[in-house]
């Protein structure tokens, strides 16, 4: 039976222009706030503007942001997190310091002994002509004063690629000495930064098989975290392989503890491609792993039991995207960075969010003072921290449609769409696609002429 044309085209260029006016009204949104969620002043406005007045709430100390990107490229400000950057926001809540020289930026600690000195870990892509006509991207280490601005190189190498070759964390062992994860050759290595010489390595294949993970070699590990730390009193490496859903440790004759691992590939309810693993010692109140449990849009903390590790703490909200980093500070709190949720937040004791910098795409986020990630802080288990998960209203219908999407393909879209593209934003999007496709094959149905592909071309009447 054939469709009724004019009652089918009305409805569908109702549902065409609707759904345009959705995503009118979204990006004009945008515009007048950095953050319709929560209506925070605009710390974005403020970054391009220079306004140093106050943006956020007042904090006790200085919290330190570094910031990824996603494929979004704008030149007139309309899309936020095609600019990275380091931003410093000062216990007032105004931006102390802000810089913007690097293409991307990843991990970033104190430096002990100051009190405004971090070093950062950065990704530069460079142009072919400087690679021998190859892409290539500079990966290093720089050190700055966040009160004077002064840049110091610490140390760097030339990395293939670009995309997933960008190392994401350093950790500095000692005043000469940075322990690498070096995401390019899916190792890491120790290296004597004033002479660049390697002076220790474990390369992942020494353990692995590349039929693990990612696809080898492009992006097999994706290894994004490293950390020095002591198990058993041993030294040892922690190590976050992404792809593998695993937190190993490796001892410093190269062998892997194996009965240290945590998670194991594909087994998505303990880890789902983590980032950046924090190790809480005994002392207090670990052995403990606080992990940003990407995939899985949730912060979990794992403790040792009888030798294995028991999940003791799990926190998410209805708004948590895709958090890859938190860290527990001495008062008890907890400091968390959602990437695609644009937002870096600190949860007290209870589980309730008392602070928020909203900000493009962040990567890591430090509170000076409070030690390197979560040297400062206690376990989960010790603090008596309670459960906390996604607020009721998360069962909306919005809510179940979006949480029905694969987590992998939903933090996916929102790494590749504009920071303004909310859920509402992505069915309207869905639906102006679809609505639009199906409006045009039905026109060229209806339509009295055909067109032949033929040479020369010819446009017949039925």
């Amino acid at each position: 039976m054939a469709l009724p044309k004019e009652p089918v085209r009305a409805a569908l260029a109702l549902v065409v222009v609707c759904s345009a006016l959705t995503l009118v009204v979204g990006y004009a949104d945008a515009q007048r706030t950095s953050d319709r969620i929560t209506g925070d002043p605009g710390v974005e406005d403020a970054l391009r503007t220079g306004d140093r007045s106050p943006v956020v709430a007042s904090r006790n100390a200085t919290t330190v942001v570094a910031t990824d990107s996603n494929a979004v490229v704008s030149d007139d400000g309309a899309a936020p997190r095609a600019q990275a950057e380091l931003v410093a926001f000062g216990p007032d809540g105004r931006i102390y310091y802000h810089g913007n020289e690097h293409t991307r930026y990843w991990d970033v600690d104190p430096v002990d002994g100051t009190e405004a000195t971090v070093e950062f870990v950065y990704a530069d892509h460079l142009d072919p002509a400087d690679c021998d006509g190859a892409v290539c991207t500079e990966s290093g280490v720089e050190r700055v004063n966040l009160t004077t601005g002064k840049r110091t190189a610490v140390f760097s190498r030339i990395t293939p690629g670009e995309h997933s070759t960008r190392w994401h964390d350093v950790d500095r062992i000692d005043d000469r000495r940075l322990l690498v994860a070096d995401i390019a050759r899916d190792r890491v290595f120790v290296v004597d930064a004033p002479t660049g010489r390697v002076v220790w390595e474990w390369d992942a294949q020494s353990t692995f098989d590349v039929a693990s993970g990612g696809p080898y070699p492009d992006d097999w590990t994706h290894l994004n975290d490293v950390e020095y730390v002591e198990v058993d009193g041993r030294e040892a490496v922690m190590v976050s392989l992404r792809n593998q859903d695993q937190v190993v440790f490796v001892g410093l004759d190269g062998r892997l503890l194996e009965e240290w691992t945590l998670g194991a590939d594909d087994d998505h309810d303990v880890l789902y491609e983590q980032h950046n693993p924090d190790f809480v010692p005994a002392e207090r109140g670990g052995p403990a792993l606080l992990v940003a449990d990407s995939e899985n849009r949730r912060v979990v903390e794992y403790g040792r039991d009888d030798g294995e590790w028991v999940r003791t703490w799990t926190w998410t909200d209805a708004r948590l995207q895709w958090p890859r980093d938190a860290d527990r500070l001495p008062n008890g709190h907890t400091l968390v960075t959602d990437s695609n949720g644009d937002r870096v937040i600190e949860l007290d004791r209870e589980g309730d969010v008392v602070w928020t910098a909203p900000i493009g795409f962040p990567y890591e986020a430090e509170r000076l003072g409070t030690g390197d990630e979560s040297a400062g802080g206690e376990s989960a288990r010790a603090l008596g921290l309670p459960d906390r998960h996604a607020a009721p209203g998360d069962d909306s219908a919005l809510g179940r449609v979006l949480s029905a999407i694969p987590p992998a393909v939903r933090n996916g879209v929102w790494y590749l769409l504009p920071r303004w593209v909310g859920g509402g934003e992505v069915l309207a999007l869905l639906a102006l696609l679809v609505g639009g496709l199906a409006w045009a094959v039905l026109e060229y149905r209806w339509a009295e002429r055909t067109v032949e592909l033929r040479s020369p071309l010819r446009v017949m009447r039925r």
